[in-house]
């Protein structure tokens, strides 16, 4: 794969924004990563110990694979901002920018006079985007939080166990926290932009990761809280059935999820059982799953043994059943659909060799968003960047 930016060729539909990415960790820089897919020119200040890049696996020392998802379409500047000169080129850099992007607690930007007030008063049109575990102006403000304490005080830590069933609850396997930060702070940070372009005026963004999270949380788990006072508990009838689960074929794992009666009734004809059909939860006008849906989980996993995983494929196309294959992550990574739609790409890093780049998950008819410049080495852009600001440039 040949980069956009070794052809020459710049766009998207956010080309000619400036992004400044001072965040750490994953929240922060994956935010500013899509932004930069999406056509700005994102300009990451960064220390050479970032988390990101710090790990077993490289090639090259700081070029993680963490790294190289997280930072791609950036480049990088490393300033040393307890340095009184190189705190000034990064606060020179900020006035350039039409966002920035920062996760450090608030105390430690004001002290490196970075909080948005500081900012502002020179750069007016900039978009500060300030994201960290709880609200500033909250007694938790000072309290470190990383993903799994988020997952827990956001309640998806009880939401897993209930559903589960299980003892201690287990985080989820992925940073569900940091990831939906990170889009909340791309919708926050576009809805901004086009403010600022109508009025010529930024703002602060606060972006408290626990509140994000519950927010998340709630738009189906509230249920009967939401009523006061309270018709039911919290918790989606659907999402905690312990019956809601992969079901066992004939050669292996797959998600069958009958919604309708005719759902369960066509399942229930295909496998040979057309008796169960007459099944008095399956011949209303709907479902009740609050009620049912757990026998009716335990019905269903009578008879999905009786076909093949691609035979109850092709039932569930006939019929219209949600339907999906239980693939391991690596084999999911080869399916022929990811494959198709160039979602994971070898490409060659100009430092680190052939790798995988995973895609852009857009298509945009008129402004493509494209992966334009490889994630960098540490520091890989600092003179490049800075020749530009000394000559009064402000690239996009």
């Amino acid at each position: 794969m040949e980069s956009a930016a070794e052809t020459g060729a710049w766009g998207g539909p956010l080309a000619g924004v400036r992004v400044i990415d001072m965040a750490t960790v994953v929240m922060g820089p994956y935010a500013a990563q899509i932004l930069g897919d999406l056509g700005a020119d994102v300009i990451k200040i960064e220390s050479p110990n970032d988390t990101v890049r710090v790990g077993a696996l490289h090639r090259t020392p700081g070029m993680t694979p963490l790294n190289l998802n997280v930072n791609r379409n950036k480049r990088s500047v490393t300033l040393d901002l307890k340095d009184e000169s190189e705190h000034a080129k990064a606060l020179e850099l900020i006035g350039t920018a039409d966002i920035l992007i920062t996760n450090m607690r608030i105390d430690a930007l004001r002290r490196l006079g970075m909080d948005h007030d500081s900012l502002a008063a020179a750069n007016p049109r900039l978009v500060h985007v300030h994201a960290q575990g709880f609200r500033p102006d909250s007694d938790r403000a000072r309290l470190a939080a990383y993903d799994e304490t988020v997952q827990a005080a956001s309640g998806l830590l009880d939401l897993a166990q209930r559903a589960g069933d299980v003892g201690a609850p287990v985080v989820l396997p992925s940073i569900f926290g940091d990831k939906v930060a990170a889009l909340t702070i791309v919708y926050a940070a576009l809805a901004a932009l086009v403010h600022q372009r109508a009025t010529g005026r930024g703002q602060r963004i606060e972006v408290p990761m626990v509140d994000t999270m519950l927010a998340f949380n709630l738009v189906e788990h509230l249920q009967g809280r939401i009523f006061e006072p309270p018709m039911g508990p919290t918790g989606f009838p659907l999402s905690m059935n312990k019956g809601h689960r992969a079901r066992p074929t004939k050669d292996g794992l797959a998600m069958v999820i009958p919604y309708s009666p005719q759902n369960f009734r066509d399942l229930f004809a295909a496998a040979g059982r057309p008796d169960l059909a007459e099944d008095p939860r399956v011949n209303g006008e709907f479902i009740d799953s609050a009620r049912d849906g757990e026998d009716l989980a335990e019905l269903l996993e009578t008879v999905t043994p009786e076909l093949t995983t691609a035979q109850w494929a092709e039932v569930c196309a006939k019929h219209s059943i949600p339907f999906g294959p239980v693939l391991r992550l690596d084999e999911a990574a080869e399916d022929p659909y990811v494959q198709g739609g160039h979602l994971l790409d070898v490409a060659e890093h100009p430092s680190e060799g052939a790798y995988r780049v995973v895609g852009i998950p857009l298509v945009f008819s008129a402004t493509p968003a494209s992966v334009r410049r490889h994630a960098p080495l540490p520091g890989q852009h600092t003179d490049e960047v800075l020749g530009e600001l000394a000559r009064g440039e402000v690239r996009r």
